[in-house]
């Protein structure tokens, strides 16, 4: 694939089929770098430089695309050429393509391996720079009826009360659940506070017929399934 000029100027100075829109249009996006794909969102920055170098400037100051993701407006609007408009441009566009990972019906997302949560919840959970803890609440098929932010902050069971696991899931009479929280150090592996709690969870799951079906922890670094690991959840219900 042909790779693109340098920008040293404005964006509308290169040839035509090196402007990342014209790149675009031949290449598909996944033929353009971040780079080129963030100067598309702006267009052309003006005669001091191109939208193409002020985007890689952006990029490396933030170490790289999913860091970028994270930055508020405030820090993006610290860097020259960055104003409230570019930065707004850019926290929506992150924002749209959490949203179009994370924002799809419940009826159409069924969960038959860990692998089915992690590629829907990594996206708006890997990156957070604080514990939450989340449930999935399935109904006999393994459908997701509803997806419950439980806490946030440091995930044990010191903290955390065991039956607000089970609130809603005893509310809208769910088959079983699913416990997902993040690790913000980058460290998918379990703590003794993740294993206690997950053990308080499959206990209290048995006294309310509502069967705790995984415990996964997902961070940037990967994801972790308890069940995988071999801990002894049981199994879904079918009198549902």
């Amino acid at each position: 694939m042909p790779q693109p000029t340098v920008a040293t100027g404005r964006v509308a100075d290169l040839p035509v089929s090196e402007q990342p829109r014209a790149r675009l249009a031949l290449h598909g996006p996944a033929g353009l770098s971040a780079g080129e794909l963030l100067a598309v969102l702006w267009g052309s920055r003006g005669a001091r430089g191109s939208s193409i170098d002020l985007a890689n400037h952006l990029l490396s100051r933030h170490g790289g695309l999913p860091e970028l993701a994270d930055a508020d407006p405030l820090e993006l609007t610290a860097v020259a050429g960055i104003g409230s408009a570019r930065a707004a441009q850019l926290v929506a566009a992150f924002e749209i393509g959490r949203r179009s990972l994370s924002g799809r019906g419940p009826g159409r997302w069924s969960i038959r391996s860990p692998r089915d949560v992690v590629d829907r919840l990594a996206a708006t959970m890997a990156g957070l720079p604080r514990e939450e803890l989340r449930v999935l609440l399935l109904n006999t098929r393994n459908v997701v009826l509803r997806e419950q932010l439980v806490y946030q902050g440091n995930v044990s069971t010191a903290l955390v009360r065991v039956a607000e696991l089970f609130r809603d899931a005893v509310r809208i009479h769910a088959a079983g659940l699913i416990v997902v929280h993040n690790h913000p150090s980058g460290d998918p592996e379990p703590s003794p506070d993740d294993l206690h709690l997950t053990a308080e969870a499959i206990a209290a799951g048995r006294l309310l017929d509502i069967p705790v079906l995984d415990h996964i922890v997902i961070a940037s670094g990967g994801h972790v399934s308890l069940r995988d690991r071999g801990v002894a959840f049981d199994r879904p219900t079918t009198r549902r």
